[in-house]
């Protein structure tokens, strides 16, 4: 399992949202169903770190100075 953020390596792949909500239900098992793999430990902690060092996303909009 090789994570690909430019989407271009040659093999199966499956597209994560860089939002850490999209990533939460990927490691449920949506991962998993769209790979047609099982992950092992290893593969679901490496994930997980991947996915710890995100940025935050917020559901407010950005304010504006103007």
């Amino acid at each position: 399992m090789v994570i690909d953020p430019t989407g271009k390596r040659a093999g199966r792949g499956a597209y994560i949202c860089a939002d850490p909500p999209c990533w939460e239900a990927a490691l449920k098992g949506r991962l998993e169903h769209a790979l047609k793999t099982t992950l092992t430990p290893d593969e679901r902690e490496m994930l997980r770190m991947y996915a710890a060092g995100l940025p935050k996303t917020t559901d407010a909009p950005a304010k504006s100075d103007a």
